[in-house]
């Protein structure tokens, strides 16, 4: 097996709160690990989440044993998205593809997996044509061409359409006090008893509705409370704040919705314990966080930045997935058009966790999907 080796890469600096670490904030660096595949230095991939340690991740090894040299790459805000800026992630990103074009390597792709493939598709997009002179908040990214090397595909592995997209879907709309975690309308709320699998379209309607309008309330009061922080003289700039309750989303437990190979529950376990619990998706976060990563502003949505690129995709479906469904596959297809197709992974979960052999037929079938790449 080829020996892992550890990459660190210095990254343009930020906000000085993006890390609690004094040396990190004197000297911002990002960290990943990778393998060096024998023979000439061809093709690399980057695996990279906005958030989450990618440096073990399943994928490393078995692309290396294939030829391809794969970076496990984190970025400036690994296992803290309180202050997690979208448009500050791809700068990270393009930091990687540089820390690979430097080493040699004549051919890079991207490989987003669950929540990375909305960063790699909105890295591309940004890459081929910047737009995202401004984050959500209006304040000036200070993003530049050269921060954004563009690459020459995209893998997506069990891949959600973005954060703004997934809380749209998770949010849980029976909260009737945004201070109280345990304040629930029991008409919406699909824990109820009330309730019974399978849902009735009726239910099904207005908790939509109810999810969407919660949402749009959250982010009104985002905003506002900017503005009110910006012209306030001496006030601070952003603040934190929870959102309770952000996994509820009824194919979570009824299997009948957007039909798979799932068994029932979450990726974490209970999707109630998950809904409850006091770290879950989107749970802490900051004013101009929420706004970049989970709101109608952000810009970092998966298949239409998928849409904006031009360059060859793979789509690899985990069938078992508990967190992307059917829709989800026909979203990115849609968007990638001719450039894209799918590999259905059959019985994979989110993760290929105890599925080993799974992991041999996504590196296969990424494998040659790269190498076949002019």
């Amino acid at each position: 097996m080829p020996e892992l080796q550890l990459a660190v890469i210095d990254v343009k600096p930020g906000a000085a709160t993006e890390s609690q670490s004094g040396l990190q904030m004197l000297r911002p660096r990002i960290y990943g690990a990778y393998s060096v595949p024998v023979g000439r230095k061809r093709t690399a991939a980057i695996v990279m989440h906005p958030t989450s340690n990618f440096m073990g991740h399943y994928l490393i090894a078995p692309l290396a044993e294939r030829g391809i040299c794969c970076l496990g790459l984190n970025s400036r805000y690994a296992g803290n998205d309180t202050v997690l800026l979208m448009e500050r992630a791809i700068q990270d990103l393009g930091a990687g593809v540089k820390y690979l074009r430097a080493a040699g390597y004549e051919r890079i792709v991207l490989i987003g997996n669950s929540g990375g493939a909305a960063l790699a598709s909105f890295y591309q997009a940004q890459a081929e044509k910047l737009t995202a002179h401004h984050f959500a908040d209006g304040d000036p990214t200070h993003l530049h061409a050269d921060d954004l090397p563009p690459v020459d595909g995209i893998a997506l592995c069990a891949a959600h359409q973005g954060r703004t997209k997934l809380l749209l879907d998770w949010i849980d709309p029976s909260v009737t006090d945004e201070h109280d975690v345990l304040s629930a309308d029991p008409a919406l709320d699909m824990y109820n008893p009330l309730h019974a699998v399978p849902y009735q379209a009726d239910f099904l309607a207005q908790f939509k509705a109810a999810q969407k309008a919660r949402l749009d309330r959250i982010e009104a009061w985002a905003l506002e409370r900017l503005r009110v922080l910006r012209s306030t003289p001496g006030a601070p700039r952003d603040q934190a704040f929870m959102v309770y309750r952000t996994h509820a989303d009824p194919r979570c437990v009824d299997l009948s919705i957007d039909p798979n190979d799932r068994a029932p529950g979450s990726v974490w376990g209970d999707a109630r314990a998950v809904n409850y619990s006091v770290n879950a998706m989107g749970r802490t976060t900051s004013l101009t966080a929420f706004l970049s990563q989970w709101s109608s502003r952000s810009q970092a949505d998966g298949p239409s930045n998928l849409a904006r690129t031009s360059v060859p995709s793979l789509l690899l479906t985990y069938t078992a997935d508990q967190s992307t469904f059917p829709s989800t596959r026909d979203a990115w297809l849609a968007a990638g058009g001719a450039r894209i197709r799918n590999v259905d992974i059959k019985g994979g979960n989110h993760y290929l966790a105890g599925q080993p052999q799974l992991v041999t037929v996504a590196a296969d079938a990424i494998a040659e999907w790269a190498h076949a790449l002019a």
